[in-house]
């Protein structure tokens, strides 16, 4: 049985650490190494003793896991995937505003 991730973001500001970030997602440090150094996330930081994540890095890793468990997409393709979500979700915003300005 697939396991289902989710996350409730209660503060925007919070900012967690490898360990953190590796417990709530239940993934190993080696996964996350793999995401930063692929692109798919960016930790504020300049080493993984200092790396710090927000809100939004966590939500690429349930995606990025979610696309790994369900359709069997890699690291690279991963990457793809939320790139081409995350514009399409500027597209949207932008179309809201373009919207509510008619």
């Amino acid at each position: 049985m697939a396991e289902r991730y989710s996350i409730t973001v209660l503060d925007e500001g919070l900012f967690l650490g490898l360990a953190e970030v590796c417990m709530i997602c239940r993934i190993d440090h080696q996964l996350v190494f793999d995401m930063v150094d692929e692109g798919l996330l960016s930790p504020e930081g300049p080493s993984p003793e200092s790396w710090r994540f927000d809100a939004v890095a966590i939500k690429r890793i349930q995606v990025t896991r979610r696309l790994q468990n369900d359709l069997g997409v890699n690291l690279p393709g991963a990457a793809l995937a939320l790139d081409l979500l995350d514009e399409l979700e500027e597209l949207r915003c932008r179309l809201r505003r373009v919207s509510q300005r008619e």
